[in-house]
């Protein structure tokens, strides 16, 4: 079996409909269980207090906003190469997820950062390049509005994708290109060393974490699902035009 028969809408159609279910119960089972053990049966850190638990929702929506733009990346690739409209469809589907996770993580990261920085706001390379992708991201989903043809619709926003992913990479990587900037650098795979996040926080992060990818992709296949019904409605009411 090849993973290319899933570009067929009716098999994509047949076999989400199929796992749905499944994954959105167990997306609200992971996303309640890790949000609920982070934010009400965790210590409050000795520097920080409370505040820390905001990382419950920053760290995750940080990482889904990235994310999300690899997965529109390469579901545009794929339609760039092999011009399979499911993967456009579902790289359009994940964009507004995607925002959103950039500005859950944008507003947490103020939240979290104005008592540790006593300041709201701060044009830090990880900041700002995240800033950049909020922007990307709207004129993603602008650009798919306001172009009628599909086509060249996913053939436009595949390019947009591209040049958006260079500021996804320096949302991931600027600590570590500038060394300068207050935002720190990823405790999260720090186990191993000398200042690893404390597994009182660590294990029900990765809950929240898991919960928020599985989250996306419930968000990715019901909307990918919609666009697909659209597709054919536009089609039928085309046939019937011409008819």
């Amino acid at each position: 079996m090849s993973i290319w028969e899933y570009a067929n809408p009716k098999k994509f159609m047949q076999v989400s409909g199929r796992v749905l279910p499944w994954l959105t119960g167990l997306a609200a089972l992971t996303l309640s269980l890790g949000l609920v053990w982070g934010f009400f049966f965790t210590p409050e850190d000795y520097k920080q207090g409370s505040t820390v638990k905001i990382l419950f929702l920053h760290v995750p929506a940080a990482m889904m906003a990235i994310n999300a733009w690899v997965m529109m990346l390469v579901a545009s690739l794929i339609w760039v190469i092999r011009r399979h409209h499911v993967s456009a469809l579902a790289a359009r589907a994940a964009a507004p997820a995607g925002l959103v996770f950039t500005l859950i993580a944008l507003v947490t990261g103020a939240l979290w950062g104005q008592p540790m920085w006593n300041t709201w706001w701060e044009w830090d390379p990880r900041l700002t390049s995240f800033l950049i992708l909020l922007l990307f991201y709207l004129g993603y989903i602008a650009l798919w509005s306001a172009i009628e043809d599909p086509d060249t619709a996913a053939d436009l926003t595949s390019v947009l994708c591209m040049v958006g992913s260079v500021f996804a990479v320096l949302s991931r990587y600027a600590v570590k290109f500038w060394n300068q900037g207050l935002h720190q650098d990823s405790t999260i795979l720090k186990v191993g060393e000398s200042d690893p996040l404390d597994a009182a926080y660590y294990v029900p992060l990765v809950v929240c974490i898991a919960g928020f990818v599985l989250f996306f992709v419930v968000m990715v296949l019901v909307r990918t699902r919609i666009w697909i019904r659209a597709r054919r409605l536009g089609a039928l009411l085309a046939r019937e035009r011409m008819g």
